[in-house]
């Protein structure tokens, strides 16, 4: 048991889930973004759209990450799981 169930509630089964739905979303996007600068070889402004797409689905990849590491960093430092 913690000393901050709430805390620990709203971590798990709010936050952990968020986090993860917008991870999946951000690799979607990125993947995306590779199918079509893979079949759009010729054309180049489709290119260019499909690396934009690539690029903010790996900072929106990073984002979650990043999000996920604070958080545990924070439940760590105070003691929930």
């Amino acid at each position: 048991m913690t000393d901050f169930p709430l805390l620990d509630n709203i971590n798990t089964y709010i936050v952990n889930p968020i986090i993860g739905l917008l991870f999946g979303l951000a690799l979607l996007y990125f993947m995306y973004g590779v199918a079509v600068f893979i079949v759009n070889g010729d054309n180049d402004v489709k290119r260019r759209e499909g690396a934009s797409h690539m690029l903010w689905g790996v900072i929106g990849l990073f984002v979650m990450v990043s999000v996920f590491g604070i958080m545990k960093i924070i439940c760590t430092t105070i003691g929930c799981n």
